[in-house]
């Protein structure tokens, strides 16, 4: 139950309702009995959230996203969406705002600006300034991602080293020897995105441990970039038989290039990965993958920050996600060349 319904079924404005709640400022009694009517009527208990929010609160949550310059990926929207979701399910309102490239005049004003209660931070690298930036200012914030060494922050993440490493080994298991990581794209790797460097690390590992012959490509965000990176791969390394991949958004691409190549999954060709599941379900045949819970994890950050902003003494925590792989029809035994 929240302020503004309340609010409508009592035919006053959110304010007024607020200030019978807070007892802040004088209401007439017909009215104030007319709210505590509908409260009654509704069960309604103000919980220790709600009510920190309405002190001294903008009842706003600010959350910083790529530079508008370049198109959100799925995933990125995906992640808006579920915040967005969850703040409005609390009551609040979202400020979006975009940062790096010239946009950090925009994420200044959200950390110093007093506007928000609190900031969630998405597209995190090992080394990432604006997370400084924040740990100095005192603001409430979670990162949807996280650093190289994340103490004393509040974070969600997919566990990417994980996951990679439980994909080469679903591959070694089937008999694949040479096998290839598709990864994100030169520019984020390079930039130090955490994702690409733990799917690299998980890859690299697990790769010497059961033995294989590995490479590791970067691919572009998009499919015509998929396509030309499977293309190249399969033109300077003929034996790979196999690919794991964090890259969703250069999956169709990539079995463009599979399908212009001759090869039929899985008989030819094996391919898995970690990617939101309509991705995975898109891809033909649909693709063996770790789903990333990208609903869970928007909601949870949201869940974190308000913890952050109304419990400021408790210690942030922070959660990884490893979702199961789930197995479709993309992978199966390495062919006998």
């Amino acid at each position: 139950m929240n302020i503004g319904e309340i609010a409508r079924r009592a035919g006053v404005s959110r304010s007024t309702v607020s200030y019978v709640l807070s007892g802040k400022r004088p209401v007439s009694e017909s009215t104030r009995r007319r709210i505590q009517a509908v409260i009654d009527e509704l069960d309604y208990r103000p919980n220790a959230n709600a009510r920190a929010l309405r002190e001294g609160r903008t009842h706003t949550l600010g959350l910083v996203i790529p530079p508008a310059s370049q198109r959100l990926t799925d995933m990125q929207l995906g992640f808006v969406a579920s915040v967005v979701e969850a703040a409005a399910r609390a009551d609040l309102d979202v400020l979006l705002s975009p940062s790096g490239g010239d946009h950090d005049r925009s994420f200044e004003r959200i950390v110093s600006g007093r506007r928000v209660d609190g900031v969630i931070l998405m597209e995190i690298r090992l080394e990432d300034d604006r997370v400084a930036r924040l740990q100095h200012s005192r603001l409430p914030f979670v990162t949807i991602g996280r650093t190289a060494e994340p103490h004393g922050m509040g974070w969600v993440d997919v566990d990417y080293a994980g996951l990679i490493t439980q994909c080469v080994n679903h591959l070694a298991d089937l008999g694949h020897r040479h096998v290839a990581l598709v990864n994100r794209s030169a520019e984020l790797v390079a930039a130090g995105y955490g994702p690409g460097h733990r799917a690299l690390a998980g890859f690299s590992s697990a790769v010497a441990e059961r033995g294989l012959t590995g490479v590791d490509v970067c691919c572009g965000d998009d499919a015509p970039a998929g396509e030309a990176c499977v293309e190249q791969l399969l033109a300077a390394y003929p034996d790979v038989t196999a690919i794991a991949t964090i890259n969703e958004a250069a999956l169709p691409g990539m079995q463009r290039a599979l399908q212009a190549a001759g090869l039929v999954l899985p008989r030819d060709f094996s391919v898995i990965g970690v990617a939101a599941r309509h991705w995975a379900e898109e891809f033909r045949p649909p693709m063996t993958a770790a789903d990333v819970p990208i609903v869970d994890m928007g909601t949870e950050a949201v869940a974190l920050l308000l913890e952050g902003i109304t419990a400021p003494r408790t210690p942030p925590r922070h959660r990884l996600y490893s979702p199961p792989i789930s197995l479709r029809s993309s992978t199966g035994p390495a062919p006998h060349h």
